[in-house]
């Protein structure tokens, strides 16, 4: 028999628009009918509901968020996860289903059960808290934003239901829009994540280890096949590996084979850099950029200060010295 998911009829959110297609992910649920309805005795007969119906019981299979008793998070509901944003109906279907969906979109065994929950965790932090925030109305900062994101998935998704003035616009064919639009996103997340980002790991890593192969201050990383993904995995590793001092700029060679020097920030997502390259290098380029530094092969230096390019290695090691003197200098 097939299966039915249940969930609300009426406007749609980026919530139950995911919860709907993660369940689809699962062999029990490929094949399903999504019910939208609000009528409690046709959801009655649902196999499983997100997002209405008012319980939380994963006995019953029942994910709703909106009653007043619920207070979840991923932290609550498991004291390992470090993430205390109440959870949407996305959130609940991730937490109770997401390494299961990982590991049939990864067709990962369980000797890969590691990497598995490394994904999860990263695919929470990065694209189901944020979902989980906004459809709950929690604000990322207590802070007044000085602009408005406007194109972040959960606005993007909002704008797929019918407009106020049209009535010709079919609410399930703009449901399954939805469906389709946070879907493709999840997976290419996925997928991105196992790829690309998981295999850097080992690189950044190796880079701390022969850090003071770079310079004698062992603040400069060198990753030796390129950009790769280094950010979270250098502020991750650094406490684990009890780094001291910190890293202040990784080295690496873009696609024209000249080589880039990017400031580390303060955290990840920040525009702070822990020791952003010399003011009077910024926004200038080319030989002006050389005059300016008195080095070779200089190409340019953003004007925010943190990211620049060289020709050579011996010319963007010249940068970092110049660059680590100022620490020194204050």
């Amino acid at each position: 028999m097939v299966k039915k998911i249940g969930t609300h009829n009426g406007t749609f959110h980026c919530d139950e628009a995911l919860a709907c297609f993660l369940l689809r992910l699962l062999p029990e649920y490929e094949d399903s009918t999504i019910i939208r309805t609000r009528d409690s005795e046709k959801l009655a007969t649902c196999d499983i509901v997100v997002d209405v119906g008012g319980v939380y019981d994963p006995s019953t299979f029942r994910f709703d968020h909106h009653q007043r008793s619920f207070d979840e998070s991923m932290s609550s509901l498991n004291s390992s996860k470090k993430w205390t944003t109440k959870l949407s109906s996305a959130g609940l279907v991730y937490y109770h289903f997401g390494e299961r969906i990982i590991q049939n979109i990864l067709k990962c065994g369980k000797e890969d059960n590691k990497i598995v929950t490394i994904i999860f965790d990263k695919v929470y932090e990065r694209f189901i808290e944020e979902i989980d925030g906004i459809d709950n109305g929690i604000n990322q900062c207590d802070c007044t934003p000085k602009y408005v994101i406007s194109t972040n998935l959960s606005s993007r998704v909002s704008r797929l239901n019918p407009a106020w003035n049209c009535s010709d616009t079919n609410e399930e064919d703009q449901f399954k829009k939805a469906m389709e639009l946070v879907g493709s996103e999840f997976l290419e997340r996925v997928t991105f994540y196992k790829n690309s980002w998981i295999p850097a790991r080992k690189i950044v890593k190796q880079a701390i280890e022969e850090r003071y192969e770079v310079d004698k201050s062992g603040e400069v990383l060198l990753l030796k096949n390129g950009g790769c993904p280094w950010k979270d995995h250098l502020l991750s590793l650094e406490p684990e590996m009890d780094i001291s001092p910190k890293i202040k700029y990784v080295l690496f060679t873009d696609q024209n084979g000249c080589w880039r020097i990017m400031c580390v920030p303060v955290e990840l997502g920040s525009f702070t850099n822990r020791l952003s390259l010399p003011d009077e290098w910024r926004g200038l380029r080319n030989e002006e950029l050389s005059e300016k530094s008195g080095i070779k092969g200089c190409i340019f230096v953003h004007a925010g200060g943190f990211i620049g390019g060289n020709k050579t290695y011996d010319g963007i090691i010249q940068m970092v010295q110049i660059a680590l003197a100022q620490k020194r200098d204050e």
